[in-house]
């Protein structure tokens, strides 16, 4: 009888190491789902950017190919066979023709940048680029809204001369 207790607690000792150890290994099964999980959203996520991205490329290009089409109009009117082109018109021109290469190059470089995002293993560094991405994106398409809007004001203005003579 002596060995009982000695049994009784070596015996006791094993359920618990084998409750511990299924105890871990669940664990271990939440960790790896969480993380599937996690880099599920993040994969998302980035997919989401992209989505944005591509509609904000094509707002910009159709707000561009607009301000190109008032543009060639006002040119169209304003030219005579024997009058060279406006200098006031040329000046928009380049401006536009300006914004479309530097939107072109912001265009590749954000599909690259979005590229290396989608590529980043860790979740939290993962996680914390598309949050600059994004607000580098804000402070981008801030910018070249101003930028299309003076160049529009400069359409106006071209139209108005045109008007008034």
């Amino acid at each position: 009888m002596r060995n009982s207790p000695r049994m009784i607690l070596t015996v006791l000792m094993s359920f618990f190491l084998l409750g511990a150890s299924a105890v871990f290994a669940a664990e271990d099964q939440l960790n790896e789902i969480l993380q599937e999980q996690t880099k599920a959203r993040q994969e998302e996520k980035a997919r989401e950017l992209k989505r944005q991205q591509q509609l904000e490329n094509l707002k910009r290009e159709q707000d561009l190919n607009r301000q190109q089409h008032q543009l060639d109009q006002i040119k169209q009117q304003k030219s005579e066979p024997t009058q060279p082109q406006q200098p006031e018109a040329a000046q928009t021109q380049r401006q536009l023709d300006q914004l479309k290469n530097d939107e072109q190059l912001q265009r590749l470089q954000n599909d690259q940048q979005l590229e290396r995002i989608q590529r980043e293993r860790d979740p939290v560094r993962q996680r914390q680029q598309i949050d600059e991405f994004q607000r580098q994106q804000r402070i981008d398409s801030l910018q070249d809204q101003i930028r299309r809007n003076q160049t529009q004001q400069d359409l106006d203005r071209l139209r108005q001369q045109q008007n008034v003579r």
